[in-house]
């Protein structure tokens, strides 16, 4: 069932590609950026589309390493994460 998610990132970069309509943009220009160059983790952007598709999804920018609860826990895990893979 489709959901409402609010997502909070410290990546600009993904924020933007969303809420700035880059991504509607790379589609139209055959995965190509505005300078005409391929975007990178191509693969990677249309898996996320495919997750996103269905969802009401919000991207919220939020400043990285800078106190954020929420963003530092994330970060924690991610190490945790990482390093299993090690």
């Amino acid at each position: 069932a489709p959901a409402r998610v609010e997502l909070h990132t410290d990546s600009r970069y993904l924020a933007n590609a969303f809420n700035q309509g880059w991504l509607d943009s790379w589609q139209d220009n055959g995965w190509k950026t505005s300078s005409n160059k391929p975007v990178k983790n191509k693969d990677l952007w249309q898996k996320l589309l495919a997750a996103v598709e269905k969802h009401e999804v919000e991207w919220t920018w939020v400043k990285g390493h800078a106190g954020n609860p929420l963003n530092e826990l994330v970060d924690d895990m991610v190490g945790q994460a990482r390093a299993k893979f090690k």
